[in-house]
C-alpha cells in the first residue's frame, strides 16, 4: 500500500471464532474493493485462547492491506477496539465484530449512507440472533443505563458502524479506562444516523461474554458516565431516615397515649442490621467511584502491544 493513505479502515477485535477469520477476510476484501481499492483491515488479537494470531499472521503474509496487532494479554473488547482505532489511518473507519454476525457486505450500505452527508452511521439490527439470556441482559442494561444517565439508547444499535476521520480523532481524545465505543461516539456528537441491517446467525463458536462480564462492563460504563448512583444512595438514606422517624413517633404514641408496652429488642436488632446494611451499601457505592478515580490517576497504558504485522 506504500505511502497511500487508505480511504477506509476496518477495525476488528478478535477473541474466539478462529474458524470465521478466513471467511471474514475474504468477504471483507470483496466488499471493500467495491468501495475503494485503498483500504486496510486491522485485526486486533485480544489474547484469543484459540490462537487466532497464527491465522492473522498467515493472512497477513500475502496481503499487506491486512494489519495485525497482538495484545500482550486479554484487555477486553473495548480496549482492543481502541488499539485498532489508534492504528487506523483511513478517512472512514468501520468497527465490527469477528464472528460474522456483522455481515461484511453491509459495510457498503453503511458507506453509501455516510456519503449522503453523515459523519456516523450505525447499523441497526432488525432482529437479533443472540440467545434469549443475552437479549434480556442487553434490555436490562439499557433500561438501567437510561435511568442513571437520563438518556434514551436504541437497543438495536451495536458497535457495527462507520465513522469519519474527524469523529474518530475526537473520540480518541477521550483516554478514559472504561468507555463504550457506541455510547461515547454518540456523546462526541456530529451528524449521526443509522440504517437497518441483518444480524446474521453465529456460525462458529459461542459468545465469550458471560453474564458476569456483561455486569462488570455495565457497571464500569454507568460509573464512567453518571454520578446518579451517588444521588440515589443519598435519596435512599433520606427515605430510610424518614421511615425510621415515622416509626419512632408511632412507638412513642403507643407507649404514652395507648398504654401499649413496646417490645424493644426485636425492633432494635432489625433496625440495627438494616441501617448497617444501608450504610455499607452507601460506602460501597462511594468506594466504587473513588476506586475509578484512583484507576484513572494511575495513568497506566490502556493496552500493551506484543507484536505487529504489516
Amino acid at each position: 500500500m506504500g505511502d497511500i493513505r487508505p480511504h477506509i479502515s476496518v477495525v476488528i477485535p478478535v477473541y474466539g471464532c478462529r474458524e470465521a477469520l478466513y471467511e471474514l477476510y475474504e468477504r471483507l476484501s470483496n466488499s471493500l474493493k467495491i468501495i475503494n481499492s485503498h483500504y486496510e483491515i486491522i485485526m486486533v488479537n485480544d489474547a484469543c485462547p484459540q490462537n487466532s494470531w497464527e491465522v492473522i499472521k498467515e493472512l497477513g503474509k500475502d496481503d499487506c492491506m491486512l494489519r495485525g496487532m497482538n495484545l500482550s494479554r486479554n484487555f477486553g473488547q473495548l480496549k482492543a477496539v481502541l488499539a485498532g482505532l489508534d492504528a487506523a489511518r483511513g478517512d472512514w473507519i468501520v468497527v465490527m465484530d469477528c464472528d460474522l454476525q456483522d455481515r461484511p457486505e453491509d459495510i457498503i450500505k453503511l458507506y453509501n449512507k455516510a456519503m449522503e452527508g453523515f459523519d456516523v452511521v450505525f447499523g441497526r439490527r432488525d432482529e437479533r440472533k443472540d440467545s434469549l439470556i443475552k437479549r434480556m441482559s442487553s434490555v436490562g442494561f439499557y433500561k438501567v443505563y437510561d435511568y442513571f444517565t437520563d438518556g434514551m439508547v436504541d437497543q438495536s444499535i451495536s458497535n457495527f458502524s462507520i465513522s469519519s476521520r474527524m469523529v474518530i480523532d475526537n473520540y480518541l481524545r477521550i483516554r478514559e479506562q472504561n468507555r463504550s465505543f457506541t455510547l461515547f461516539v454518540k456523546w462526541v456528537g456530529f451528524n449521526q444516523t443509522s440504517v437497518n441491517i441483518e444480524h446474521a446467525e453465529r456460525k462458529h463458536g459461542k459468545s465469550a461474554t458471560t453474564f458476569r462480564k456483561r455486569w462488570n462492563i455495565a457497571t464500569d460504563i454507568i460509573i464512567a458516565q453518571s454520578n446518579k448512583p451517588l444521588k440515589f444512595s443519598i435519596g435512599l438514606g433520606m427515605l430510610v431516615s424518614l421511615v425510621s422517624f415515622v416509626c419512632a413517633v408511632f412507638i412513642v404514641v403507643q407507649y404514652l397515649y395507648l398504654n401499649i408496652d413496646v417490645s424493644g429488642w426485636t425492633s432494635l436488632i432489625v433496625s440495627l442490621y438494616f441501617l448497617s446494611g444501608l450504610v455499607l451499601m452507601n460506602i460501597g457505592i462511594l468506594g466504587i467511584y473513588i476506586g475509578k478515580v484512583f484507576d484513572e490517576t494511575k495513568n497506566r497504558p490502556i493496552y500493551i502491544i506484543k507484536e505487529l504485522i504489516n
